[in-house]
């Protein structure tokens, strides 16, 4: 093995792009990719191994307890540093991994020991022994994250190619969607289609509910069968190279000619306030206002439905929508799902009414690309709680709220990943069929 390697040119172009943002002066920065982690009862059996995004960020392959090492004093571009394990010979009888570039791991400590008496920042995982960190830790990361946030063309050119796959997954996934299937039948053909249209892997474990299923957020694929009438909510990606798209659909089983009144009406409301909101993304739009914006749509919905009455601006602002959409409107999506999300650096927590678990506070940016997904759900767990009921009580006809939670409606969720641009937004995954008309 050499000591020297070549960094590839975008990836060079990255890290001198990230030195100039970090603006470190005297810190020595450390990047740690991690350690597997040994599965409980396993022997010697780990989990995969993932490396920390900000390390993969910075190094594009998965080497257990590698660590990226910056000198700002050596400059942008030559303060670069890697260090790598040595490949043993019992891994390469029994795994034969290929060898990551870079400098011998038992080097750092002399790299450090060479630096001695200056701060460190330490990024990425958590090193086994770290030397003590910077006060300016927390800043540094923050400006870390916000460094990331803006999408590169290489990175931009994963994301297409992790929405072909994700829609190849959506094709395949609706094909098999048919009475007497079941979610997990489902979730098999979606994520044989992801790995036929090359994806590396499922970018998360993949939801599939029907039925009163679509009202569980996070609903792990059962053997539920699907029926006639159920409203069908999959939310699914493809990963190529640890990017991911997040795409949700909702479907009704059987096709549109199946759908009751109330399921046609709560998707044509979502759909609604999807488009409206895809078309908001642009530079500087403040996430928060995006989402309360989203919120009025939804909100004005359910006031026609009957399921909500008074002004939507003021049962915005007295979260009454929150009943029925208690999530944000989406997070930033890339290396990773809700990829570098969260607030813009120094900006403290808003307690702004109407956004209680928004997942990100930020101005939007050229680059940046985000989720829209907003949803409606009858959620037993929300509707039965006392004191929402009672804080709720004048505005909420909840004769019909219970009578549709009971009839096994479900929720509503559709989610799109957007490119902001310096004029109008790119929807990335348009191209994934979203009408309930469309079967």
């Amino acid at each position: 093995m050499t000591h020297a390697h070549t960094t590839p040119a975008h990836l060079a172009q990255r890290r001198e792009r990230l030195a100039a943002q970090l603006a470190l002066t005297d810190e020595i920065l450390l990047v740690a990719a991690g350690e597997p982690l040994g599965i409980p009862g396993g022997a010697d059996q780990t989990y995969p191994f993932l490396a920390h995004a900000d390390f993969y960020y910075l190094a594009e392959h998965e080497t257990p307890g590698a660590v990226i090492a910056f000198d700002p004093a050596m400059g942008p571009a030559k303060g670069w540093h890697d260090f790598v394990p040595i490949i043993t010979n019992a891994q390469r009888i029994w795994e034969n991994p290929t060898q990551a570039p870079g400098l011998p791991l038992a080097e750092l400590p002399a790299f450090l020991a060479a630096r001695r008496g200056r701060p460190v920042v330490s990024l990425g995982a958590a090193l086994r022994a770290a030397p003590a960190p910077s006060p300016k830790t927390h800043e540094i990361r923050e400006r870390f994250a916000h460094a990331r946030r803006p999408k590169d063309e290489h990175e931009l050119a994963l994301l297409r190619r992790a929405a072909h796959a994700t829609a190849a997954g959506f094709d395949a996934a609706l094909t098999h969607a048919t009475p007497g299937a079941s979610e997990r039948d489902v979730q098999i053909e979606l994520e044989a289609a992801f790995f036929r249209a090359g994806a590396t892997r499922a970018g998360y474990a993949s939801i599939v509910g029907s039925g009163p299923n679509a009202a569980v957020l996070h609903s792990a694929p059962s053997h539920r069968t699907l029926n006639p009438g159920d409203l069908l909510l999959i939310d699914a990606g493809a990963e190529i190279n640890r990017y991911t798209a997040d795409v949700t659909r909702t479907y009704i089983v059987g096709g549109a000619a199946h759908a009751d009144t109330a399921r046609r009406e709560l998707h044509d409301i979502v759909l609604r306030t999807l488009r409206n909101a895809v078309q908001r993304c642009r530079p500087n739009a403040e996430w928060i206002d995006l989402h309360l914006a989203a919120a009025l749509d939804l909100t004005d919905g359910l006031v026609q439905m009957g399921l909500l009455s008074g002004s939507p601006t003021s049962l915005v602002e007295q979260e009454a929508h929150t009943l029925f959409f208690p999530h944000g409107l989406g997070h930033l999506v890339g290396l990773g799902v809700r990829d570098a999300s969260g607030r813009l650096p120094g900006r403290a927590p808003s307690s702004r009414k109407g956004a209680p678990s928004i997942r990100m506070d930020l101005p939007l940016q050229p680059g940046y690309v985000t989720t829209v997904e907003p949803g409606l759900y009858l959620i037993p767990a929300l509707l039965n709680d006392p004191d929402k009921r009672s804080t709720h009580a004048t505005h909420t006809n909840w004769a019909l709220a219970d009578a549709l939670a009971a009839s096994g409606l479900g929720g509503v969720r559709i989610e799109d990943n957007v490119l902001i641009t310096d004029n109008n937004p790119i929807n990335l995954t348009a191209h994934i069929p979203a009408d309930l008309n469309h079967h």
